[in-house]
């Protein structure tokens, strides 16, 4: 018995081996008060083992922690709480600090010839962790676990015959996670720049210039209505296009992309609307915001307003596209609206009533450039991540029996 992708350097076959014979039951309890309430710590299947307070905000114990177990670092802790995805509860190694958990959860100790993050990573698959406890588990009411620290230990596992095979494969997983945690790091970092950007870089209430701008322009941003800038197009019979559907963070998309198209009534087609690059629709019931930019020529629903520059000469369509996805724009619908998820909606006459401050299209344009660039430097990055993240699930699966 071995796993399908190896470790360089190890060949023996792997075992299987009740979780008995790799874990025993610590019975420490904080009955002399050495750890406070402080000290409790709470388990996460993202983060592990963590202090309470620092991750959920505040300590849920109660008046009294003596009766508490410890638990060491090194030790092996199963939560018997359900998460949606683990509906039996999740099994760590507690890498963190020592403490205190509730006297609901299970705490292990590793026994001679394990390595103790073997465990946790054996089980961080949620097929592997749900199939090793469904034969052990019975469900009470209201979702509670049935199932003894004893009776835990009951399943079997598969393990390398050697400690040092663990540590080579738990070592390997440390190093993807390093990746994993630094592109995540590097994609926050990167939406928190786009953020404070659209921050600075257009005028805030009481505001005719941005407090960020780019060297070369200057002067007030005009102050211009919506029906100033914006018309509507009613185009249709456009047959042979894609459907399009709006979407919060790409605009208008292909309803294959998404998988819309099951719904598509095909013979109602000669009624959809047509939209080509560079035009945008309103419809307030599909997202917060509801203006989409669309970058592909396609036909959509007609219950969308489709919009166009009236003078495309003064306006980028690319600028505007963030305009209408900004935070500050959203927040005055919303006062207009009276909030657009209560399913309430706004005319495009309402709409031409709005006051936007408006730079000269060379500036739109080196504006929309620069959060062009942004948005394929995030969008790379998620990708990056995902591609991980994959890695990741499929050597957990690979790499063990």
């Amino acid at each position: 018995m071995k796993p399908k992708i190896r470790i360089k350097g190890f060949n023996d076959a792997w075992e299987y081996s009740y979780l008995y014979n790799c874990l025993d039951i610590s019975t420490e309890v904080n009955k002399e008060n050495k750890y406070g309430k402080d000290e409790v710590l709470s388990v996460s299947d993202d983060f592990g083992v963590v202090n309470q307070i620092k991750h959920l905000g505040r300590s849920y114990a109660g008046k009294s922690v003596s009766g508490y177990k410890i638990l060491l670092p090194g030790q092996i802790v199963y939560t018997k709480s359900p998460l949606r995805d683990k509906p039996f509860g999740i099994i760590k190694e507690n890498n963190y600090q020592a403490g205190i958990v509730s006297v609901l959860y299970a705490v292990y100790n590793v026994k001679e010839g394990i390595f103790s993050k073997y465990i946790q990573r054996y089980f961080e698959p949620k097929q592997r962790i749900n199939k090793y406890l469904i034969p052990l588990v019975n469900k009470g009411a209201k979702n509670t676990m049935n199932i003894s620290d004893e009776m835990s230990l009951n399943g079997k596992i598969t393990k390398p015959v050697t400690i040092c095979e663990q540590q080579a494969i738990c070592s390997y997983f440390d190093k993807v996670d390093e990746l994993i945690s630094t592109a995540s790091s590097r994609l926050a970092s990167l939406k928190q720049v786009k953020e404070a950007s659209l921050q600075a870089m257009f005028p805030q209430k009481g505001e005719t210039v941005p407090k960020i701008r780019f060297k070369g322009f200057e002067g007030e941003w005009v102050i211009t209505k919506a029906a100033a800038i914006f018309k509507t197009v009613n185009e249709r019979n456009f047959s042979g296009l894609p459907v399009l559907s709006a979407t919060q963070d790409k605009g208008m998309v292909t309803r294959d992309s998404i998988g819309y198209n099951i719904f598509h009534d095909k013979s109602n087609e000669s009624t959809y609307k047509h939209i080509l690059p560079g035009q945008f629709v309103m419809h307030l019931r599909s997202f917060q915001g509801g203006f989409a930019h669309s970058a592909i020529e396609g036909i959509c629903s007609p219950a969308y307003t489709i919009m166009e520059f009236k003078d495309k000469e003064k306006n980028h369509d690319l600028y505007w596209k963030y305009v209408l996805a900004s935070k500050r724009f959203i927040k005055s619908l919303e006062m207009i609206t009276y909030g657009i998820r209560d399913g309430r909606t706004i005319s495009f006459d309402e709409f031409k009533e709005m006051v936007f401050l408006v730079p000269k299209v060379e500036e739109q344009q080196r504006i929309a450039s620069y959060f062009t660039s942004l948005d394929r430097q995030i969008d790379l990055q998620t990708q990056r991540l995902e591609k991980l993240r994959q890695i990741k699930a499929a050597c957990l699966d690979k790499m063990f029996v």
